[in-house]
């Protein structure tokens, strides 16, 4: 089959290596679309995990082939799955705190190589445990492309649920990639007010069609001082941070009033630092707090606010590539262009 490998030093190439076999309790996917996903950007650009691997997680497919003792799952079924499934008996699990779990630290698909989640390849070995939790049915007439979004769905409805928004908030959410779209999105369902923050003016259209009440550019317009005009000179009760460029705490505490929550979702890697005054956080009693990865009890929610189109997550995708144009793929996610948001790559198509 055909795989799009990390091979170090930032380097993605599409080269022929063998189709995984399954072992009992496994299940054989052929990949019909898999989502670009920045937290494997930074893993290839950055260089933070040892190569050779196939990375892509956002995945969904036919199932191709089932090992002994599959019973849920049989040739042909449309499915998408979650790469980490956690064991939902450890300490962390019992708090919740699924994404600490060791056994959910596992990454459970792979093409070969490391498991890195396998997408970027023609055929992904799915593996017991994530068989048995973390596999989904694709209903009838919906899109491989569309279902390659439940996952990181799944992520932003997680955080949501943490930050718990209120109707009467003022919620800003910087950053209006299509993780941002989508904190927008569900931040509007729950009845609180929400300004986007964009550099790119058709994301800021975008962002006014998903339910943000307010988008604007940052280098036009002072964010802080308007999250202050529309709260009585406050600021915003809760602030998301969807996108990771310098400076961007910074202008997350500046637009935040005092006691309100910051939230981080964008810095995943071990290599970013953040800095603020102890007095931001301190003597301003605000909350700065982290949410990372998927939940397991959001897992039908997700798939059926997606399926279900009352999240039109369609609207995200931008591009279809075929898995020999990949590179292009990645660098256009790395910069993107003013028209560029989702891109999902199709291994079965061959232009």
């Amino acid at each position: 089959m055909h795989a799009a490998v990390y091979r170090g030093s930032s380097v993605v190439s599409v080269e022929e290596i063998p189709t995984p076999t399954i072992g009992p309790g496994e299940i054989l996917i052929r990949v019909e679309a898999c989502g670009i996903c920045h937290t494997d950007l930074k893993k290839i650009e950055y260089n933070l995990l040892a190569p050779p691997r196939v990375y892509g997680h956002e995945t969904a497919g036919v199932v191709a082939a089932v090992g002994s003792g599959v019973t849920r799952f049989q040739p042909g079924d449309r499915v998408f799955a979650f790469h980490h499934i956690p064991c939902r008996q450890c300490f962390y699990c019992r708090r919740k705190l699924y994404a600490q779990c060791p056994v959910y630290k596992k990454v459970g698909i792979t093409a070969g190589f490391e498991p890195a989640g396998g997408g970027f390849a023609q055929y992904v070995r799915v593996m017991d445990w994530i068989v048995e939790a973390g596999v989904e049915k694709i209903p009838d007439g919906i899109s491989f492309e569309r279902a390659t979004l439940v996952e990181p769905l799944n992520t932003c409805l997680k955080a949501v649920v943490q930050c718990d928004p209120q109707p009467e908030d003022l919620v800003v959410i910087l950053g209006q990639g299509p993780i941002g779209l989508m904190f927008t999105m569900l931040t509007r369902r729950t009845g609180a007010r929400v300004a986007a923050t964009d550099t790119i003016d058709a994301r800021l259209e975008l962002a006014s069609q998903c339910g943000a009440e307010f988008a604007w550019d940052p280098r036009k317009v002072d964010v802080a001082a308007e999250a202050r005009r529309l709260t009585s000179g406050r600021g915003a009760d809760l602030v998301i941070v969807a996108v990771s460029v310098p400076g961007i705490v910074d202008q997350a505490m500046a637009c935040s009033r005092p006691g309100a929550r910051i939230l981080l979702f964008a810095q995943t890697s071990a290599t970013e630092r953040i800095e603020t005054t102890g007095a931001d956080l301190c003597v301003g009693e605000r909350t700065l707090f982290g949410c990372y990865s998927a939940s397991i009890d959001l897992q039908k929610e997700s798939a059926n606010l997606v399926f279900g189109g009352e999240i039109p997550v369609d609207a995200l995708i931008s591009h279809r590539l075929p898995l020999v144009k990949i590179r292009s793929g990645i660098d256009l996610a790395l910069h993107p262009g003013p028209k560029s948001l989702k891109i999902i790559v199709q291994p079965q198509r061959w232009s």
